[in-house]
């Protein structure tokens, strides 16, 4: 059974990065998931894949753990976050690509 190691992405919902700093090994689903036929929700055999995720403070333990155990892994490093320097002074600029108007 793979298993993922990754820092997760901040969320959608909050612009803050509170959940961002552990690292995180899941395992790959084996099996597809598939529809319920009664109620239409999504089900699937392996609990491993669904129900099982762990937490660690840095990659090397992460890392350790997984070979510890035998557990096949794949890394994922997280990509550089862009930062988008910006002034509230800009959207008044002469030379703004986008005239600013009403």
């Amino acid at each position: 059974m793979l298993a993922r190691i990754f820092r997760p992405s901040k969320t959608a919902m909050q612009s803050g990065k509170q959940k961002t700093y552990d690292w995180v090994l899941e395992f790959e689903p084996s099996a597809a998931r598939r529809p319920d036929p009664l109620m239409g929700w999504t089900q699937t055999s392996d609990t491993a894949s669904s129900q099982v995720r762990l937490t660690f403070d840095t990659k090397e333990d992460a890392v350790r753990y997984a070979e510890r155990h035998g557990i096949a892994f794949q890394l994922i490093d997280p990509k550089p976050a862009k930062k988008i320097i910006k002034a509230y002074a800009d959207n008044f600029a002469f030379g703004r690509k986008i005239p600013w108007t009403h």
